[in-house]
């Protein structure tokens, strides 16, 4: 029986049919999770994909923390479950509690659309725990408010315990410590703002992706048996 990855859809998400065209093309199984969801049932792992959760409204994943389907999420998070927030959703986990910091807007307020080299800074994740720490991977990015922030404690808290899993070469929206993705104390839930997805299909000529998301997959075939993520 393959993975089942349940990939988490918001009122404007738009990256969640990437996702699951990329995560089918390594052979697992995905399917659509919509917002208003309270159980998750029969999942190992949970993506929450780019887009505009919410319109961005108030701010980028302000209001998509308050949909029913996040209490489950935490609650899967909690049991030990995979989850990956991508882009938007690395910002709806932040907005939710759980990863620390924010993103704000990309230093010289430019909306971002290209792609960027990535180096693996820790390989204590379920997104990169099968890859080789200090390669780097060439990924795009989609995004006007990528820029990690957050204060002196919470940054030398995330170097002191490893969870910077990736940063940019070469810093392209000011993120705070070339931060382009982190995970949680325990490594199963992480975020990060370049798209894996679309960097995942040999006809493009980037396939760096593909050892992300197999790293995912495998975190979710070893993490414990997942709950129903419902009260």
């Amino acid at each position: 029986m393959s993975t089942r990855v349940g990939v988490v859809v918001f009122p404007g998400s738009n990256c969640e049919h990437d996702v699951v065209r990329a995560l089918q093309g390594l052979g697992a199984g995905a399917e659509l999770v919509w917002h208003d969801r309270r159980r998750l049932e029969r999942l190992d792992a949970l993506v929450l994909p780019g887009g505009f959760a919410h319109g961005d409204y108030l701010r980028p994943g302000a209001l998509a923390r308050f949909s029913p389907v996040m209490d489950a999420v935490a609650r899967f998070a909690a049991d030990g479950g995979p989850v990956v927030g991508i882009c938007n959703g690395f910002q709806v986990l932040t907005e939710a509690g759980l990863l620390p910091g924010a993103l704000q807007k990309n230093a010289g307020l430019r909306f971002l659309c290209t792609v960027v080299p990535v180096v693996v800074s820790s390989t204590r994740s379920a997104l990169t725990g099968h890859l080789e720490l200090g390669s780097v991977l060439e990924l795009p990015i989609n995004h006007f408010e990528g820029n990690y922030t957050g204060d002196e404690a919470t940054l030398a808290q995330l170097r002191a315990e490893d969870r910077v899993v990736l940063r940019y070469a070469v810093n392209p929206n000011g993120s705070a410590d070339d931060i382009a993705g982190i995970c949680n104390e325990a490594g199963n839930v992480v975020g990060l703002m370049p798209h894996p997805e679309r960097a995942c299909d040999p006809l493009t000529g980037r396939t760096d992706g593909q050892g992300l998301l197999r790293s995912l997959l495998s975190a979710a075939v070893a993490a414990p048996s997942p709950a129903l993520g419902g009260g």
